[in-house]
C-alpha cells in the first residue's frame, strides 16, 4: 500500500470523514480482518448478518488502524463513511494501482486452471521484480482491490485471476485493476448453471481481452477455438499459445515421466529451448505455455523463460500435490475443486502416473453446472473408464452419474462403486490398498479433502509433493 492521507483515501472512495484527521496517514496494509490489524493499516468494517465489522472497529483502532473505513458511525471511532465498503475498497484499490505507473498488471481468467496459471507466472515474474498475487484463487469483488492494495512503490508485477459468476463481472474486475497483458486459458461449463451456455461464458471471459489498451497484449489459447476467437474482441497485440500450429509459443515432442511430469520442446519466433517441468499432469504443459508467453512479453530469453519454467514449483495447496506413503501408495492430491474439464486432465494425469501400476479415483459432485450436471458427470464416468482406471469410488448421491457413465462403457475392465460419504470411501481405501496402488482424490468443495487427510496420516513419509 502507498501512503496516503485520510483525506486522499475519502477522496478516492468517495466519501466523508467523521471524527479523523484529515492529514492522518494511511501507511499500513488495507485489512477486513481485525485480527490483522497493525499500526498504519485501514480497517474495512463490512456489514453482515452473523459478524458485523463495525462491532471490531474499535478494536481495530486499538490495534494501530489509523481509520476505519465503513458504511455507519462508531462512536469515539474515526471513521471514512461510505454508502458500500465494496465498492469503495475497489475504487481506493484504482486510485493506488493508478499511482503506480512502473506497475504491470497481469490478468487471467478461464474456466479451469486459473488458480495454477496464476501461480505460475506469479513465479515467473517474481524473478524479474517484486511481484504481488493473490492467495489460492482470491479472485473476485474482494478479494481484487484486496490483493491490489498490497501493490506499493517497489512493486513491479500485479499478478490477478479474475473470477466470474455472470456476463460483467470481468468487466467490474478490469474497472477496479486493469489489465495490460490479459491471459485467456479456456472456455469450458464450469459454472455453466449461472452463465447458461459455453458461449455465454466466452462472451464473460472475453471481457478480460476487451478492457486491454492498444499497446497491451493478449496471450489467448489457440488449441481452444472460443478462446482463439477473442482475437477479434481487442484493439491490443495478440500472441497465441499451445500445440497447435499457428501458436506463437508452441510446445512440440511433449513426453512424460513415470511422475506424470512433462517435457517439451519450447519454441518461439526468437528460437527454441527444451522444458522439463516438475509439476504432475499433462494439463501444466498448456498452463506453463501461458506463463511462457507473459515472460516473452517481458523480456525474458527463450533459455531463460524454459529455466523458469522447469523451476515451478506447487504454491497453492490441494491441486496436483502428489505425495508417496511409506506403504508404496502414491496419492494426486487435487481435492480443492472439480469441474468437467479439470477432472479430465487430473484423471489423465492418474492415467499417466498409473501405467503398470493399480490406479484409484476417488470422485465426488461437481457444483454449478446447472441443466449440464448429469451430462458433466456421465462425461467424466465414461473417461475413467476409457482410460482404463481400476476402481472407480464415486461419493455421494449427488455425484451417481459419474458411476453411471463408467458403468455403461463396455469392456470396461475396471469397477466402480457409489458410496455414501467422504468416510465410507476411507474405509473402502483402508481395505483395499495395496503397495504401488495410485490414487487420485477430487471433487468439489464437499469435504473432499477429507480423504486425502487420511491417506496422509496413515503411514506417510513426509516425502511431499512430487
Amino acid at each position: 500500500m502507498i501512503p496516503l492521507s485520510l483525506a486522499e483515501v475519502a477522496t478516492a472512495v468517495g466519501g466523508r470523514l467523521v471524527a479523523a484527521d484529515p492529514e492522518a496517514r494511511v501507511t499500513g496494509p488495507v485489512e477486513f480482518d481485525s485480527r490483522k490489524v497493525g499500526p498504519g493499516a485501514l480497517f474495512v468494517a463490512f456489514p453482515g448478518e452473523q459478524v458485523d465489522g463495525h462491532d471490531y472497529a474499535a478494536r481495530a483502532v486499538a490495534a494501530g488502524a489509523v481509520a476505519v473505513l465503513g458504511t455507519r458511525e462508531v462512536p469515539g471511532v474515526p471513521m471514512v463513511l461510505v454508502d458500500d465498503a465494496l465498492p469503495a475498497m475497489g475504487r481506493l484499490a484504482r486510485a493506488v494501482v493508478d499511482r503506480l505507473p512502473g506497475l504491470t498488471v497481469v490478468g487471467l481468467t478461464g474456466s479451469s486452471g486459473k488458480t495454477s496459471t496464476k501461480d505460475m507466472i506469479a513465479q515467473v515474474t517474481a524473478g524479474l521484480g517484486e511481484t504481488v498475487a493473490p492467495p489460492g484463487s482470491f479472485n473476485n469483488e474482494l478479494g481484487h482491490p484486496y490483493t491490489a492494495l498490497q501493490a506499493g512503490p517497489d512493486t513491479r508485477y500485479l499478478v490477478l485471476e479474475k473470477g466470474a459468476r455472470g456476463v460483467g463481472h470481468v468487466r467490474y474486475l478490469c474497472d477496479v485493476v486493469p489489465p495490460r497483458i490479459a491471459v485467456v486459458l479456456n472456455v469450458g461449463v464450469a459454472h455453466l448453471g449461472e452463465f447458461g451456455s459455453r458461449e455465454t461464458i466466452a462472451l464473460a471471459k472475453g471481457e478480460l481481452v476487451e478492457a486491454l489498451p492498444a499497446d497491451g497484449l493478449a496471450v489467448l489459447n489457440a488449441d481452444d477455438p472460443l478462446v482463439d476467437a477473442m482475437a477479434t474482441r481487442t484493439a491490443a497485440r495478440v500472441v497465441r499459445y499451445g500445440e497447435a500450429a499457428h501458436a506463437d509459443v508452441r510446445a512440440v515432442d511433449v513426453t512424460a515421466d513415470v511422475r506424470g511430469r512433462a517435457a517439451y520442446t519450447l519454441v518461439t519466433p526468437e528460437g527454441s529451448a527444451p522444458v522439463r517441468l516438475a509439476l504432475t499432469g499433462p494439463h501444466q504443459v498448456s498452463n506453463s505455455l501461458a506463463a511462457a508467453a507473459v515472460a516473452r512479453e517481458l523480456g525474458m530469453s527463450v533459455t531463460e523463460t524454459a529455466a523458469a519454467l522447469g523451476a515451478l514449483r506447487l504454491v497453492s495447496t490441494r491441486r496436483m500435490d502428489v505425495f508417496d506413503r511409506a506403504d508404496g501408495v502414491t496419492v494426486i492430491d487435487d481435492s480443492y475443486n472439480a469441474n468437467p474439464a479439470s477432472m479430465a486432465a487430473a484423471l489423465r494425469a492418474l492415467a499417466g502416473l498409473g501405467e503398470g501400476r493399480r490406479s484409484v479415483a476417488v470422485l465426488g459432485y461437481m457444483a454449478e453446472l446447472g441443466p449440464f450436471e448429469r451430462d458433466g458427470h456421465l462425461e467424466v464416468g465414461r473417461l475413467a473408464a476409457d482410460l482404463g482406471v481400476d476402481r472407480l469410488l464415486v461419493v455421494g448421491e449427488p455425484a451417481a452419474p459419474i458411476h453411471e457413465g463408467a458403468t455403461a462403457v463396455k469392456d470396461w475392465g475396471g469397477e466402480s462403486v457409489l458410496l455414501t460419504d467422504q468416510a465410507a470411501a476411507v474405509e473402502v481405501l483402508r481395505s483395499e490398498l495395496r503397495p504401488g496402488d495410485v490414487v487420485l482424490v477430487k471433487g468439489s468443495r464437499y469435504r473432499t479433502w477429507e480423504v486425502v487427510d487420511a491417506l496422509r496420516a496413515e503411514a506417510t513419509t513426509g516425502g511431499g509433493a512430487a
